[in-house]
């Protein structure tokens, strides 16, 4: 590959084969510059160290898993029907990548756990999605009013079993779906305005 053509993306998509034959505690910069056949000093211009490079591509496993939850939290409807089918939704993409390719999953989570920043960033944009649609469901009627920042933080914390990696042995069990139903109906019964209608999935 010419030097010319190197571009942030292909060395993620290099770095990513890179990890997977090599594991992230040997994997460096000179074997994904091997892999692209450029020098380690054009690796570099893109990404200023390996610490960089390593949190590039956590933020772009991480980011990839969000286009449809955001797309949901852009439909109209019941807002306890896009919640709960979000954090179905959530638990379900997490899941899906630790049991499709279980071995670069866990060298991303391992990855994950040296790049707090970015981990920091997707906990947030998670923490904002839930509060856009609490404020939609405070709006309508539907939801008890509150904070809905504060509220959206105790959801992902008392979710955290069903997305947060360090539980993903857990996530084989066959009963692990009913828990999430389960957690859910909690979770609405503290949210629901009494007047509303609506009623848990």
């Amino acid at each position: 590959m010419s030097e010319l053509v190197l571009t942030k993306d292909s060395i993620l998509e290099a770095t990513e084969v890179v990890l997977r034959h090599f594991g992230p505690s040997k994997a460096n910069v000179v074997d994904v510059a091997r892999a692209l056949k450029v020098s380690h000093g054009a690796v570099y211009r893109h990404f200023p160290s390996k610490s960089a490079l390593r949190d590039a591509v956590v933020r772009k496993w991480l980011a990839e898993m969000m286009p449809p939850l955001d797309a949901i939290v852009e439909e109209k409807g019941a807002a306890s029907d896009r919640l709960w089918k979000w954090i179905r939704l959530l638990f379900e993409t997490k899941r899906r990548h630790a049991f499709t390719d279980p071995e670069l999953f866990a060298t991303y989570h391992e990855l994950a756990l040296g790049a707090r920043e970015v981990v920091a960033e997707h906990v947030e944009h998670l923490g904002v999605s839930v509060a856009r649609i609490l404020s939609d469901g405070m709006e309508l009627g539907e939801f008890k009013r509150g904070d809905p920042n504060k509220l959206s933080k105790a959801i992902l914390s008392a979710t955290a079993r069903f997305h947060n990696p360090l539980h993903s042995d857990e996530w084989k069990a066959p009963e692990t779906d009913e828990a999430l139903s389960d957690v859910w109906k909690l979770i609405y019964r503290g949210i629901i305005d009494d007047n509303s209608n609506s009623s848990p999935n």
